[in-house]
């Protein structure tokens, strides 16, 4: 076991770690300009990370170096396990209005749904792995997708949306890589795509005029592709119903976005003031400390939410435009140690991290600049949020486990 070890420590890609590193500093950068102008409350935030990044250091490295066939043998238990652990905050009493957080009565909360995140990975590449699917029915996309809506409805119950989507985002790249069909991929997302354009009349036709294309090259049998067609466009004109669903703020959220100027001073205030301090930033920024929409708390939920704001605001685009070229390397270095791994496994657990850390750093960048609706997701290694950060650096030391040739 111990020259086993050794020979992972040995062969393990290190340049995952160095990315990582790199990022957690420039976050520990960020955070500290934060912490200087917020008192007692900015230390303690600063302090709580690091406390958590030692942690993190230390699941990193009980990540990198667990045997790949214990994490296989036991995944479908530690899966019951995280489920019992989301459940958990629901019997406490809620903090910020959410069911969100397990506390030790300690200063210190823990988030599991956090967990949940890479635990739904891991019990995905088990499933896809285990057997010899015949990927070419589409029956065998349900038990992947009910792995993952389990967790997807606990955590969308705390509220958090965000976390919720995030837990779903692995499994259409997932199914993908196992080998499913395109067209049956297609089948499952169109009815997301049906809802959303049918807001707007010619988006709407386009993608009725799409889908009955695509339908149609498929060559499914008559009575099935009638009703995909037909069931898609009765989802559409679903989407008022939908849209009434939707809780107040959530609707002011897409408004805003449309147009900031309906409500400069409620719902479209952090999309504007983000704005405000990346445009004021400008290619090299106004210094480290110096930005006054971060010091003078203009700018909401600075440490986590819209901490790239901060970024470009007091260390400019040049740094932002660095941090996403680190962004990318991780990925595609993410992505190659799947194409070139052996086994299965692995392969299926480093695309659904690699398609995580894709979706956080994607919608963070994006909501930044408001290009999507806000919505709370941190940005990997760089946001403040402890439980978040653990989840990075055990993402981090699976990356390398699973990448490591034995």
């Amino acid at each position: 076991m111990f020259l086993f070890q050794q020979k992972r420590l040995r062969n393990a890609p290190y340049s995952i770690l160095i990315i990582a590193l790199i990022l957690s500093s420039l976050g520990f950068f960020t955070l500290y300009s934060i912490a200087s102008q917020g008192g007692g409350s900015g230390v303690n935030i600063f302090n709580k990370q690091l406390i958590f990044f030692v942690i993190g250091i230390i699941l990193f490295m009980a990540a990198l170096l667990v045997p790949r066939h214990s994490i296989h043998q036991y995944i479908y238990i530690l899966y019951g396990l995280i489920l019992a652990a989301v459940i958990i905050p629901f019997f406490d009493d809620k903090i910020a209005g959410t069911h969100r957080w397990i506390q030790f009565g300690l200063p210190i909360r823990f988030q599991p749904s956090e967990f949940a995140k890479w635990i739904t990975i891991l019990a995905l590449a088990k499933y896809l792995s285990d057997r010899n699917l015949k990927m070419g029915s589409i029956k065998i996309l349900i038990i992947p997708f009910i792995i993952a809506v389990i967790p997807f409805i606990i955590v969308l119950k705390q509220p958090d949306l965000g976390t919720a989507l995030i837990i779903m985002v692995p499994v259409i790249p997932m199914l993908y890589w196992a080998g499913a069909r395109p067209f049956h991929l297609f089948i499952v997302l169109a009815p997301i795509i049906s809802i959303l354009a049918a807001f707007h009349v010619l988006s709407f036709t386009i993608w009725a005029v799409l889908l009955a294309v695509i339908i149609g090259l498929s060559k499914p049998e008559l009575w099935r592709g009638v009703l995909l067609y037909f069931g898609n466009i009765f989802l559409g004109l679903l989407a008022p119903m939908i849209w009434n669903s939707l809780k107040p703020y959530q609707q002011n959220r897409v408004l805003t976005l449309i147009n900031p100027d309906l409500d400069p001073l409620g719902a479209a205030y952090q999309i504007i003031q983000s704005k405000t301090a990346l445009g004021s930033g400008g290619l090299w920024g106004s210094g480290w400390k110096q930005g006054t929409q971060t010091h003078l708390k203009f700018l909401p939920v600075q440490e986590s939410d819209f901490i790239v704001s901060v970024i470009g605001e007091e260390l400019g685009f040049i740094t932002i435009l660095i941090m996403l070229v680190l962004f990318t390397v991780l990925i595609l270095k993410i992505l190659k140690l799947a194409l070139d791994s052996k086994d299965r496994f692995s392969s299926l657990t480093l695309i659904g991290i690699g398609s995580i850390f894709l979706a956080h750093v994607f919608v963070n960048s994006a909501m930044t600049a408001g290009m999507i609706p806000v919505k709370g997701l941190p940005l990997p290694f760089i946001s403040y949020g402890g439980s978040f950060l653990l989840t990075c650096y055990i993402f981090v030391g699976l990356i390398m486990n699973f990448g490591t040739e034995d």
